[in-house]
């Protein structure tokens, strides 16, 4: 398993380190909704400015397609960062402007500085060379701690790991090694769980996944597709019909390959009238043309509980019901409790991510006992693809030449 550069192996007392956090947080009305991301980046930006690094903050917010947008400042988070760390975190009005460069070079070591929304510049996404350079002016190390960012080839994320030493931050350095645990190098068996309403926005994931897994479980739409193409009526639920073809390819592959597709046996059905909702438990010869699938039913639990008994490693994307109305939520509460206790007793290692796919873990209670909740989405996603993402790739090509270029663990003479 290749190893990436970190914080263990670079000097930082004194020098001003570049770290590309990912500070796109969900907010409304200027108030922050969750404020995870924020916390998971705390271990780093506390251990730098411990060790003495005078800390620059790099991050985007939102989608200002290259023009000032006021409303999407990182102002605000640069209070939320202070707040977090119990530390007053200067903030610069532009990202390589007069104010970045005045902001930097008045900062002492043990301070921080949150710098402007890196796309308020159109260069930032088109990973120009020149904006890659001055931003790296700004800095002696870079540390990239925004692996939900690193699927994106922007300036503040691969590009400018050509001009300085770079390194992986922890949070970075975490998901990274629970990907690897999980997908490269897994203990087997292993079950994959995915969901979702489309198999057209997770394809690749589905082709990777099934060339791997041993199980691999599906629920939501992605389900209701491959039941019609096995088929079996699943009434007015959501299904791309055109798309069965395409599930039939995948389940002939993973059986190629060893890999059982597991599909509900039962499931939980309703109609709605108005705001009225009315819900049972069918078999799926039962489902009639007017009710729709919002969740797997009992019988599948049970079938999907016995299978995780006997495997090593979970995956986990994508809800397998409509979590968000009870009670169709009970399908993936059920399900996610027994891989928390079976990985809190010892007997997996269990990883999961996607924003949906945490909020209904953590809405069951089950997150917490997952041995891995991955910050990112479309990351994540692409990792579980088989995509190569640039800016982990940045890093570990970076690990060849840093510890060239900055003295490692100690002082330089």
């Amino acid at each position: 398993m290749q190893n990436l550069p970190t914080l263990d192996d670079v000097y930082v007392q004194g020098k001003t380190v570049l770290v590309r956090a990912d500070l796109n947080v969900p907010m409304k009305e200027g108030k922050i909704l969750d404020s995870s991301r924020i916390g998971r980046l705390l271990p780093t930006l506390e251990e730098l400015l411990q060790k003495g690094a005078k800390v620059v903050v790099l991050s985007h917010f939102g989608r200002p397609d290259g023009k000032v947008v006021p409303q999407l400042t990182l102002r605000p988070l640069g209070e939320a960062l202070a707040h977090a760390l119990n530390q007053h975190v200067f903030f610069a009005g532009d990202s390589i402007g007069e104010h970045a460069h005045a902001m930097v070079s008045f900062l002492k070591a043990g301070e921080i500085c949150l710098l402007e929304n890196l796309r308020f510049d159109p260069r930032e996404e088109k990973n120009d060379p020149a904006f890659a350079a001055k931003l790296a002016q700004l800095g002696d190390i870079y540390m990239n701690d925004g692996f939900s960012v690193s699927h994106r080839a922007h300036a503040s994320v691969e590009g400018i790991t050509r001009f300085l030493p770079s390194y992986a931050g922890r949070l970075m350095r975490e998901e990274v090694a629970a990907l690897q645990q999980s997908l490269d190098h897994p203990q087997k068996p292993i079950l994959a769980c995915v969901a979702g309403s489309k198999i057209s926005t997770k394809l690749d994931l589905l082709k990777n996944l099934a060339s791997k897994m041993d199980y691999l479980v599906l629920g939501g739409g992605i389900a209701n597709t491959f039941l019609l193409a096995r088929g079996i009526s699943v009434g007015s639920s959501l299904v791309e019909k055109t798309m069965t073809s395409l599930a039939q390819e995948i389940e002939e592959e993973a059986q190629k390959q060893g890999c059982t597709i597991v599909l509900p046996l039962d499931v939980v059905v309703a109609m709605e009238h108005g705001t009225s909702l009315f819900h049972q438990t069918l078999g799926l010869d039962d489902i009639q043309s007017n009710q729709k699938i919002f969740d797997i039913g009992p019988e599948s639990r049970r079938f999907i509980k016995d299978l995780l008994k006997q495997v090593k490693t979970v995956i986990w994307n994508g809800p397998l019901g409509v979590f968000e109305r009870p009670p169709f939520d009970e399908g993936t509460s059920d399900i996610a409790l027994e891989v928390a206790r079976l990985t809190r007793q010892g007997h997996l290692f269990s990883i999961a991510g996607g924003g949906e796919t945490v909020a209904a873990l953590n809405s069951s209670g089950a997150g917490k006992d997952f041995s891995y909740l991955s910050t990112a989405g479309g990351a994540f996603l692409e990792w579980l693809e088989g995509k190569t993402l640039p800016g982990v790739k940045a890093l570990f090509d970076a690990s060849r030449v840093t510890s060239k270029a900055v003295n490692r663990t100690s002082p330089p003479d």
